[in-house]
């Protein structure tokens, strides 16, 4: 065993000088957990809690259609987005909340082929989040290889593959899986240069990584509420547009709440201005809501911060790891650069499954993702530096107690 790594003495302090440590008590966690897996789903927040029920309760419950303008529900795609613009370093006039990843990447996809005309080739990496491949695939279906084709290229081939035959340059910043991260403002700058639009998706970035997408002039982007937001499973998403293109957007799948006068219930559709035209049908108030509150918990501290400190944890959990003699049969297959990185670590092995199930168990909760990779997440809101210290010291025990290998740990859920 290498002796370097800090005391639990030492791990403590860290605690106590953390400028974020207050902010473990504005969320809602379950005793004896240490939750490494607000990567996949953030946890409950106090005022999110309490929004919930007064949502139910007392607008919904009391005030019933009365509420769509007595407690602005209407207004919630917009104002939630003002609280996620500074997340992203974003004008709010060009963001709004809305609809799931999937479908706002459906409407931007549509968007972007429409605008280039006649260019149709999609380009993304081939190991991009599988549901972002599949809407691609499934409008490369719905208008044939004429209008739309899929192409795909591993990462280190991206660069190369940027022509002026590419309509659409779209990728996810950090990679599900191991949490690679690409170079957002050089990706978009030299595709932007051969004539290509380009989508980001933001969902394991957004609230933990800096962002400056004005700054670094980003067509469109999409990214989820639920992972660092802490929105709550199934929470609306976002759509970022830039205002530069607002004029000439004509999304596909139009429904009332994106018609520029909704209530005059025009039988002919005529778009909303600004990103108001990529809203469909009827808000998810109750989640709308959710979320809203959820992210009253940036209001006041700076991302800077937040990436520092979620750098700071996954450095030591990585140190932790490097030092402990049992730990070695875990192969790192994230960079050990943590600029080069999001958020996560992910490590390979052969029965990182039961791994995972016996970790969870013992109330450290990490993620497995097929074929072997067991994926630890630092969301530094609420995330201790000796919750670190904690989980490692439970992960030893697993491994060398090879409790993962019994029976019930190799038993697959339905969710992994």
């Amino acid at each position: 065993m290498n002796t370097s790594s800090p005391s639990l003495q030492q791990i403590r302090t860290l605690d106590q000088s953390d400028p974020l440590a207050a902010k473990r008590d504005e969320f809602v966690l379950p005793s004896n957990t240490i939750y490494l897996n607000g990567n996949s789903l953030g946890p409950l927040t106090r005022g999110a809690q309490r929004r919930g029920h007064e949502v139910i309760e007392q607008q919904w419950g009391k005030d019933l259609i009365a509420s769509w303008n007595q407690h602005a529900w209407i207004d919630l795609p917009f104002t939630s987005a003002q609280k996620v613009a500074p997340l992203l370093g974003a004008d709010a006039s060009q963001l709004v909340c809305c609809d799931s990843v999937s479908i706002n990447l459906l409407k931007l996809l549509s968007t972007c082929l429409q605008l280039q005309r006649p260019r149709t080739i999609i380009l993304s990496q081939e190991d991009n989040f599988p549901t972002d491949l599949y809407v691609a695939q499934g409008l490369q279906s719905m208008l044939g290889p004429g209008l739309c084709q899929l192409k795909t290229v591993a990462a280190d081939e991206l660069i190369g593959a940027l022509d002026e035959n590419i309509a659409v340059l779209f990728l996810t910043e950090v990679n599900f899986r191991n949490g690679d991260r690409h170079d957002i403002q050089q990706l978009t700058a030299l595709a932007q240069n051969k004539g290509i639009l380009v989508i980001w998706d933001l969902s394991h970035s957004t609230g933990v990584l800096p962002l400056h997408l004005d700054d670094w002039a980003v067509d469109f982007a999409v990214g989820c509420g639920y992972k660092y937001l802490n929105g709550g499973p199934g929470a609306p998403a976002f759509i970022y547009a830039n205002k530069r293109h607002h004029e000439r957007i004509e999304q596909p799948i139009q429904g009332w709440m994106g018609h520029k006068d909704p209530f005059a219930f025009d039988p002919s559709y005529k778009k909303g201005l600004g990103v108001a035209q990529f809203l469909t049908g009827t808000p998810a108030i109750v989640s709308l809501a959710i979320l809203d509150s959820a992210l009253d918990v940036f209001s006041d501290i700076e991302i800077t911060t937040i990436y520092g400190k979620a750098t700071a944890l996954s450095e030591l959990f990585l140190g932790l790891i490097k030092d402990a003699d049992v730990l070695q049969e875990l192969k790192l297959e994230s960079s050990a650069d943590p600029s080069l990185r999001g958020a996560q670590l992910a490590f390979s092995h052969s029965d990182a499954y039961g791994i995972c199930r016996a970790l969870n168990e013992a109330g450290v909760v990490v993620d497995f993702r097929s074929p072997d990779i067991i994926r630890f997440g630092f969301s530094p809101l609420f995330l201790r530096f000796e919750d670190i210290w904690l989980a490692t010291q439970m992960l030893m025990k697993t491994l060398e107690d090879k409790t993962y290998l019994a029976e019930k740990y190799s038993r697959k859920l339905k969710v992994t």
